[in-house]
């Protein structure tokens, strides 16, 4: 019988890019849910990425742990195959062949987007080299870790994005990012659906990840304090509200219905009836709708 605190009990998760921010978020989230996660990123107690951030995917494990689920660290750079293979067939041979929840999580282009140069300005191996870190990492990652899902045929895949429309995200190579791995959720779905797997693409609104915690001086527990810096911020949500996201729809036993969708957690969270970590439930559409709308435009509707 299903613990209805613990609707994952039993099940297997990859969060790819689980280190910190809204991958940390996810991978908690279903820990707390009751799954086994594996937390695979290139920072680690070896030592950090380039990114240069102290967070870990030992302290995300530990943090998963300390949630109710298991949590296990894996250092692994997703451009590189041969890594992820190793990782997907240690998955396989730990787990009896299971994997029922992969999150495609992986970013690290932060320091690598330019926002003040258009197309034609803009540094090309920089570029490129952002796409490979965001787009690239999450084919390779779902060439080696679908089969899995499909050998038992079912399963979820989660690709996260920022904004779930048309609009325009301010810079040409983010852009193509965001928007690419949205099309790699629709491509997924059609490939899966004949074997029951489900494949959607899932953005927050403003995360509240450590990040920026960081460059607003303040910390989890006052972050409202940012807000006097950043107006914006106070619609903020923290990386737990998207990793509720995720683990309602990965117990959700209809959630083909909502394959190839561009999900959002404002919608889901009035869908699922979950709340933030602090009992609300932001929603930054209405948000936009209503004090950003006039400067940049509407938000558009979701693709």
């Amino acid at each position: 019988m299903t613990n209805p605190t613990q609707p994952l009990t039993g099940a297997v998760a990859l969060v790819a890019g689980g280190t910190r921010g809204g991958g940390r978020g996810i991978a908690v989230e279903l820990g707390a849910a009751g799954a086994t996660v594996y937390v695979s990123g290139r920072s680690s107690a070896a030592g950090r990425s380039d990114l240069d951030r102290p967070e870990t995917v030992e302290e995300t494990a530990e943090l998963v742990a300390a949630a109710g689920g298991a949590g296990i660290p894996v250092r692994c750079d997703h451009s590189r195959p041969d890594q992820v293979r190793a990782l997907v067939e240690r998955i396989s041979a730990e787990q009896d062949g299971r994997l029922d929840v992969l999150v495609n999580c992986v970013w690290g282009g932060d320091p690598l987007s330019d926002w003040e140069h258009p197309i034609w300005e803009q540094d090309l191996d920089q570029g490129f080299r952002l796409l490979r870190r965001a787009v690239d990492t999450h084919i390779i990652t779902s060439r080696y870790a679908l089969p899995l899902m499909v050998a038992r045929r079912r399963g979820l895949v989660v690709e996260v994005t920022d904004g779930n429309s048309a609009r325009y995200r301010g810079s040409v190579f983010y852009d193509l990012a965001k928007a690419s791995v949205i099309r790699l959720a629709v491509a997924q779905a059609a490939e899966l659906r004949p074997y029951g797997v489900a494949a959607v693409a899932l953005t927050p609104g403003f995360l509240r990840s450590e990040a920026m915690l960081d460059g607003l001086g303040v910390t989890e527990a006052n972050w409202r304090d940012g807000a006097a810096e950043d107006p914006h911020f106070a619609q903020s949500e923290s990386p737990a509200y998207l990793g509720r996201a995720v683990a309602a729809l990965a117990a959700d036993p209809d959630i083909l219905a909502r394959s190839g969708r561009a999900l959002a957690t404002w919608d889901l969270s009035k869908d699922y009836g979950f709340t933030d970590a602090d009992g609300s439930r932001p929603d930054f559409a209405a948000y936009w709708a209503e004090t950003l709308e006039p400067e940049f435009g509407p938000m558009g509707e979701a693709l």
